[in-house]
């Protein structure tokens, strides 16, 4: 459970970085485009090195490819997010229940369990991120809750196809396949925007994308050590890094709302840990 824990921690800390990455550039939608392929391509040179070099790893592909297609919609709502709230209000609310939505999806279909006491985690959890959403508007709720939906469909996907495979290679393996479907979306949406979005801001996306990459892996080398809700609420710590992104780099909201919220999350994060 502890390499879990640090694997999940450490993942927290890269999604929050390139999540506040993208909130701050211009076209949103492009810049997750742009992100999902360059991560993609590098996954998918990896995947044939290792493939040459050793052998093909053990991969469940139809779930690696369920996966690629959910991001699409999870694009689609998480710039639709990001367009209409703040990122300190949209990234908790979408994180924190999509973490709820992920652990209801791991005990229904999965067979995972968790303790009484992580489940009560989980709930201080996400009462934590529910201040904020107290201060925030409609409109800048449901495009939130929308995402979350998308994470909680495509963290069962994954757990499943993670337990199926190698971990590290199966992530890889998703995220090349959202590469091809995210691909395929902006060729069919807005494929006059795509050369220039990589021209203006490839190096960063390029770190994003590598970014993106190497934290999906550590969750899902977490998941095969961990219940799925154990792993997707202790990734949601990043949404302490976000309440204070917001704050201090951003001069989103009242800040005193966001540390009470990072305070809940705090004791939600401590509450789960004590209980696996």
């Amino acid at each position: 459970m502890l390499l879990a824990t640090a694997l999940a921690l450490g993942a927290a800390v890269l999604h929050a970085t390139w999540n506040l990455i993208v909130k701050q550039s211009g076209d949103r939608q492009m810049a997750l485009w742009g992100q999902f392929t360059i991560g993609g391509t590098i996954c998918a040179v990896i995947l044939v090195v290792w493939s040459l070099v050793d052998s093909p790893p053990e991969i469940a592909w139809p779930w690696a490819m369920a996966s690629g297609a959910m991001h699409v919609p999870y694009l689609m709502t998480l710039a639709r997010a990001y367009n209409r709230g703040d990122f300190s209000m949209s990234y908790p609310i979408a994180r924190g229940a999509g973490a709820l939505a992920a652990t209801l999806g791991g005990i229904l279909l999965l067979d995972d369990s968790l303790s009484t006491t992580s489940l009560i985690g989980v709930l201080l959890t996400v009462c934590g991120l529910l201040v904020l959403a107290r201060s925030g508007s409609l409109q800048s709720i449901l495009p939130a809750l929308a995402v979350s939906m998308t994470i909680g469909t495509y963290s069962v996907i994954d757990a499943h196809g993670a337990r199926e495979s190698n971990a590290i290679a199966y992530s890889m393996a998703l995220l090349m396949c959202a590469a091809v479907m995210v691909s395929l979306w902006a060729l069919l949406t807005n494929r006059k925007a795509m050369l220039p979005t990589l021209r203006a801001h490839g190096k960063t996306l390029a770190f994003s994308g590598t970014a993106s990459a190497v934290a999906y892996g550590m969750v899902l080398v977490a998941l095969q050590h961990a219940p799925v809700g154990y792993v997707a609420a202790l990734r949601e710590s990043s949404v302490v890094i976000a309440a204070f992104a917001g704050w201090k780099m951003l001069n989103e909201g009242d800040h005193r709302v966001r540390l009470t919220s990072a305070a809940l999350v705090f004791i939600g994060l401590a509450t789960l840990v004590a209980g696996g």
